[in-house]
């Protein structure tokens, strides 16, 4: 985004929105109190704040958890509002680390439905998951392997790089456990 680090943390930060696995919200805070305090950190103020709370409440279902506390709701839910506590700012690259993970499949679907629209409106999102099924939502996909970055390509351009007569139509993960053979069976460098 063409944004210094170094000289511009306040401009980057408002670029980027972050959604830990865990420990991302504030138990002592309620619901509406995470949803305000995530918009004043990004620096939300008065009316614009309030909106983009409401709106995060409507998009993400929270209305009848306003007055409760994070640790007290079912992890879908946790989970919607830390992802509407990510969003509040509008960032345009968003950092998703395992966002179902431990979450039902009617939540696990839900969430990539709100994950494929914010793409569509121009989000660039980057997601982290062991579910290889969800690697199959993605444009691009880095297979990390030991600390290391051992294939980047489409999911399908991953499935090519490793199907063959025995297997002509991989699934994500059959190709992921090929390539870790393949890296298993490089000799060590010198």
């Amino acid at each position: 985004m063409g944004i210094d680090l170094r000289s511009a943390r306040s401009e980057a930060k408002r670029q980027l929105g972050y959604m830990a696995q865990k420990f991302s919200l504030y138990g002592l805070l309620s619901v509406r109190q995470n949803l305000e305090f995530s918009a004043g950190v990004y620096g939300l103020e008065g009316v614009h704040k309030r909106e983009r709370r409401d709106e995060m409440v409507e998009i993400f279902q929270l209305q009848k958890y306003l007055s409760s506390s994070p640790e007290n709701l079912p992890l879908g839910i946790r989970q919607r509002l830390a992802l509407a506590c990510a969003l509040m700012h509008r960032p345009a690259v968003l950092f998703l680390d395992e966002p179902t993970s431990g979450v039902d499949p009617l939540t696990r679907r839900e969430f990539w439905t709100h994950i494929n629209g914010l793409v569509h409106r121009g989000v660039t999102i980057l997601v982290t998951t062991h579910f290889m099924e969800e690697a199959e939502y993605c444009d691009r996909v880095a297979l990390m392997y030991q600390s290391k970055v051992i294939a980047l390509d489409s999911p399908d351009g991953l499935k090519r790089q490793v199907a063959d007569v025995a297997m002509p139509d991989p699934s994500m993960e059959q190709a992921f456990i090929r390539l870790i053979e393949r890296v298993d069976a490089m000799p060590e460098a010198a």
